[in-house]
């Protein structure tokens, strides 16, 4: 016997042999080993100097169970090796296991509903970028957050996509003249209509399930696009991203597909 089952069984040897004192027993060492990994969590974060975040944490095998659940959810396994269309321009990777956990947790950070988060400084735990509308428009100076760290503007707009804008006019000093409200958004009933017409990802020999994907603008909401049917597409993580980045180009495919091409 390997020594993970041996552990287990070795916990409850007693309840075996003593049945009548054993699940006390059992009882009341289980709530102490939980008592104790709830106490004993812990969590550390630390940038690498390069655009990533390495951490390390230790939760309860509850929690750990609800995470992974929740990671296998966005990971979806059975869409990951998506078909390849006949005479496709693009190959279908399979990504191994290890990255494609780490897509799901960052797909798992963004789509956080801040409504259901505590409140921080009397707000909603949002993440704040600032970028001039320039960038929003296709520019390339990059997004501020307001931790004072930058993100690109090709990754600014792809956010935009999805989380709520609110215009802000400053003045010479940075003082704040005027401040709209969010604007942009797709509503439920239309994320509902379009996940019936487009119930996988739009990309080419993609079979990434609709309910997982971003509503993305066909044409840019900052370009004057609108926020209907006519022009919402719907992407996966994976493709939003790359339909956003500036290394790619895009065609659109009989059948309402689009094609990514790599710039040479």
């Amino acid at each position: 016997m390997t020594p993970r089952p041996c552990g287990v069984l070795a916990k409850h040897v007693l309840i075996v042999v003593a049945p009548e004192i054993g699940e006390a027993r059992d009882a009341k060492a289980l709530e102490a080993e939980e008592r104790l990994a709830r106490e004993t969590a812990w969590l550390t974060m630390s940038p690498d100097g390069r655009g990533s975040v390495v951490g390390k944490f230790k939760i309860p095998e509850l929690h750990g169970a609800m995470l992974k659940k929740t990671l296998l959810a966005f990971a979806a396994p059975k869409h990951q090796a998506a078909t390849q269309e006949p005479g496709g321009s693009e190959p279908v990777e399979r990504r191994p296991w290890p990255d494609r956990m780490g897509d799901a947790f960052c797909e798992l950070l963004e789509r956080l509903p801040t409504a259901s988060v505590p409140k921080l400084g009397g707000l909603n735990a949002s993440v704040v970028v600032t970028m001039d509308i320039a960038s929003l428009m296709g520019g390339l100076a990059p997004g501020v957050l307001d931790d004072g760290s930058t993100i690109s503007a090709a990754t600014a707009r792809r956010l935009a996509c999805e989380a709520g804008l609110i215009p802000a006019v400053l003045g010479s000093k940075s003082e704040l003249l005027d401040l709209g409200r969010t604007s942009r958004l797709f509503t439920g009933a239309q994320r509902r209509a379009l996940n019936l017409t487009q119930p996988t990802c739009t990309a080419e020999g993609c079979d990434w399930p609709a309910h997982l994907c971003h509503a993305h603008h066909d044409h840019p909401w900052s370009a004057g696009g609108a926020t209907d049917l006519a022009n919402a597409r719907n992407l996966c993580p994976r493709h939003h991203a790359r339909i956003h980045d500036p290394a790619y180009d895009t065609s659109h495919l009989p059948g309402g597909k689009v094609a990514f091409h790599r710039r040479t």
